[in-house]
Order: structure tokens, then C-alpha cells, then sequence
């Protein structure tokens, strides 16, 4: 069995994000870049599947600048055998996305496709639909334990209320959420065999993509400053602001 799992570049969430002054994305200089969250999450997944003896590979994709291999070297340290950089410097869209992971899997025909949900960048959580739409397979999204059995997955899904189990036919596109795992953190000599472990270089012209977008974005603008808090007196000075001032009742 192969796993396809994906890895994406992203500003690192604890970090304080200022908009450019032309609003069009936020400003780099002084940024950390980190692997998203939910990806790891994915090709941990994934690698613990390996480790049970029920996949022979994990092969992970990013798509992006030269900068992006380096979160895909933490995919192979966390312990894919390899990778697939799929390089572009213009920025796309989840239909995009989408796309080139459709090709790429038309090449590399996995077995299970892993992702994480949605990346802490856009929180678009568009991708995987998109990729299971096109190439009409079965897809179980928001997975928080996932168990091959008999050439299905079975997934259990936190819903509102309680818990779902859907059983989707391999191979299939399923997406991570939190509490599916927690990441282990790659060790020192990991770390060092990851530098060692191919990855190839394509790119979406070579791949038949036209990386015109679908979504565009139009503007970024930070939100407003939060108003200091006020302290009140007593409980009825607090119900007459909530009254009459927030007007809450």
C-alpha cells in the first residue's frame, strides 16, 4: 500500500501578522514559516499506518516556492520515505491545489490519499473535496481516528453533538483533524536522514496546469483594535451598562 500524504508552508499561527501597506497579503520580513499543523498531523497518520505494517510507503507532495522544501523535509522527518515538490512562485488557489495533486496522484497511484483539513494560513478546508470531486472517489473529512480494514478505511468524525463513523472503499482522500494523533517530534538523526531522501522536482506547466486562479484575493485589511475594558463598581452599574450601553437585554 502507498499513502500520498500533502505538506504545506505557513506563517507560523503564535506570531503577530501585520497586513502590507498595500493589502495584499501580510508582511515576511521577520516571519517564521513553519509546517502546517494539520498536514503533520496527516503524514504522522500516515507513517504510523507504515509502522503497523499495513503501508509500504509514504510519499509526501508541497506545492510552492524553493522555500517550501524545507517543510517538506519535515515530513520526512517526521518519517516519509519521500517527496514530490511541485514548484511555483505564483500563489493558488485551492482549485489549483486540487489539480496538481490530481495529476500527481494519477502518477503516483496511492493507495490512501492523507491530508490535513484545512491550512492555518486560509482556512479554506477546500482542497481535498475538490481533489476527491475530480477524481471521483470517496472522501471522509474531520477524521479524528482512522483503521483500514478489509480494503476500506473506517473514520470516526467529532460532529456537533456526538461522534460519526463513516466507512469509505480504497483508495479514498481523507483529511485530519486534531485530535487524530499528536505529531512526534523529529529526532536528531531523523532530521539528518531527511536531508538524504529524494525528492522530485516538477512543475505545474510540466504537469498540464494552468495556475490561473479561481479565488482571488481582492483585499487584506487587519481588524480593529479592541476597545480597553472598563471596571464597574458594583452590580448595578454593571447591569445598567449592559442595559443601556451594550444593550445585551
Amino acid at each position: 500500500m502507498k499513502i500520498l500524504t500533502t505538506m504545506k508552508r505557513v506563517p507560523d499561527y503564535e506570531m503577530k501578522l501585520k497586513v502590507n501597506a498595500e493589502g495584499t497579503g501580510i508582511v515576511e520580513d521577520g516571519i517564521n514559516f513553519i509546517a502546517n499543523q494539520f498536514d503533520e498531523i496527516a503524514v504522522e497518520e500516515a507513517v504510523r499506518i507504515k509502522e503497523a505494517g499495513k503501508a509500504d510507503e509514504v510519499v509526501t507532495v508541497t506545492i510552492g516556492a524553493d522555500d517550501a522544501v524545507t517543510q517538506l523535509r519535515t515530513a520526512l522527518a517526521i518519517g516519509a520515505d519521500r517527496g514530490i515538490h511541485v514548484k511555483t512562485d505564483k500563489p493558488v488557489d485551492s482549485d489549483t491545489v486540487a489539480r496538481i495533486l490530481a495529476k500527481v496522484y494519477a502518477s503516483e497511484k496511492p493507495d490512501l490519499v492523507l491530508m490535513g483539513k484545512q491550512a492555518t494560513d486560509d482556512d479554506a478546508n477546500q482542497a481535498a473535496q475538490i481533489l476527491a470531486d475530480i477524481l471521483g472517489l470517496g472522501q471522509a473529512v474531520f477524521a479524528s481516528k482512522v483503521t483500514l480494514d478489509g480494503g476500506k478505511a473506517v473514520v470516526k468524525r467529532e460532529i456537533d453533538g456526538g461522534m460519526d463513523e463513516v466507512a469509505v472503499p480504497l483508495p479514498a482522500v481523507i483529511t485530519a483533524d486534531l485530535r487524530l494523533n499528536e505529531p512526534r517530534y523529529p529526532s536528531l538523526p531523523n532530521i539528518m536522514k531527511a536531508k538524504r531522501k529524494p525528492v522530485d522536482t516538477l512543475n505545474p506547466a510540466g504537469l498540464g496546469i494552468d495556475t490561473t486562479p479561481k479565488v482571488s484575493l481582492v483585499k487584506m485589511v487587519e481588524p480593529p483594535a479592541r476597545k480597553a475594558g472598563i471596571r464597574v463598581a458594583d452590580v448595578d452599574e454593571l447591569v445598567n451598562k449592559l442595559v443601556n450601553e451594550a444593550k445585551v437585554f
